[in-house]
């Protein structure tokens, strides 16, 4: 994966990409130009100090990731449940996983990106920032098979019910 035009909390090396509208709002990430990894405990500090709303970005995505088949996710046998994934290795190096500002960069055929949100979609579709063709299936998700892309509601429980994530989980085995 090229990183040079990815900006947001992750791993390097990852293969698991999901990209999202916001950052959270510390200067620290505010200000953040390229690709980071996150360290041990810094996903309860965001969750802490920015709020409900970014403590359910990082559940949802630790949630998807578990739905997943154990061939899809060979990261699973790190920890024995998501909750521990998400607290010792989400976002982390060697975790093959990142959360992205960034818009997409689909130029490796292996990576699988989640675009989280129709709006932020279709914004990055509008802006000439997301040129790809996507098959809508209704009005939560899209996919473009050819570049194992996803549309998919925000990671909200509201939005992203534990139904949406399994539906989401079988998606993404298809790809």
């Amino acid at each position: 994966m090229d990183n040079h035009h990815n900006i947001g909390l992750g791993c390097r090396n990852f293969n698991f990409a999901v990209y999202i509208a916001n950052r959270p709002p510390l200067y620290e990430y505010q200000s953040l130009d390229q690709l980071t990894a996150l360290t041990s405990g810094e996903i309860t500090a965001i969750g802490q100090q920015c709020g409900n709303g970014w403590r359910k970005v990082f559940n949802v995505y630790a949630k998807l990731l578990y739905a997943l088949k154990p061939q899809q996710f060979l990261y699973r046998d790190s920890a024995a449940t998501w909750q521990k994934f998400r607290d010792q290795h989400l976002l982390q190096p060697n975790s093959n996983t990142a959360l992205l500002f960034s818009p997409p960069q689909l130029t490796d055929s292996t990576t699988i990106h989640l675009i989280i949100g129709r709006t932020y979609a279709k914004s990055l579709v509008n802006s000439g920032q997301l040129t790809v063709p996507l098959t809508w299936l209704d009005n939560e998700f899209a996919i473009n098979h050819q570049h194992r892309l996803i549309v998919c509601p925000y990671f909200d429980y509201r939005q992203l019910s534990n139904l949406k994530i399994e539906r989401l989980a079988l998606m993404i085995s298809q790809l």
